[in-house]
């Protein structure tokens, strides 16, 4: 199924609030070795066109700052980047804290996580934090881009979104 297919079947709970759809977009990812994510559902939460914006070239690796650049991905390039490392490692991560930022139907949002192989990891293995633009055509919430950076020695989460 395309975007534009998946986007027509969202469940309401997943895109009725900001909330609702920045729980969606971690809840969707997040999972044991193994575990089919529902790709589907990933689909249903961006605008079409929507981008995803990693800033290593691995997924769940650290690097330094001197390796990272922006990775530029629709969601059908997320998927395929993702799928093969969520099929061989465990993955869970989950949001500690939030700041948006809201003017008529446009939200920012910059979501702070902790990601974790097994959920009860007692310590992340990484954290980090992701930028997210949303969009709310009158009737749901859509997902138009998250950009995400790590947290490395050089380059701490700031206080402010913690």
């Amino acid at each position: 199924m395309n975007e534009r297919g998946a986007a027509s079947i969202a469940d309401l709970a997943d895109v009725g609030s900001i909330d609702a759809i920045i729980n969606a977009a971690y809840d969707v990812i997040s999972g044991p070795a193994s575990k089919q994510r529902d790709w589907n559902r990933e689909r249903s939460l961006f605008l079409p066109g929507a981008r995803l914006m990693p800033t290593v070239k691995e997924p769940g690796v650290t690097v330094s700052d001197r390796k990272i650049a922006p990775e530029m991905l629709d969601v059908e390039g997320f998927i395929e980047r993702s799928a093969s490392y969520f099929e061989k490692t465990g993955f869970f991560e989950k949001e500690i804290a939030r700041r948006t930022e809201q003017f008529g139907q446009i939200a920012h949002v910059w979501s702070t996580y902790e990601s974790r192989h097994n959920s009860d990891d007692p310590e992340p293995f990484m954290r980090g934090s992701n930028s997210i633009q949303l969009f709310y055509d009158g009737n749901r919430w859509w997902i138009v881009s998250i950009y995400w950076q790590h947290e490395s020695a050089a380059h701490a989460i700031p206080r402010q979104y913690l």
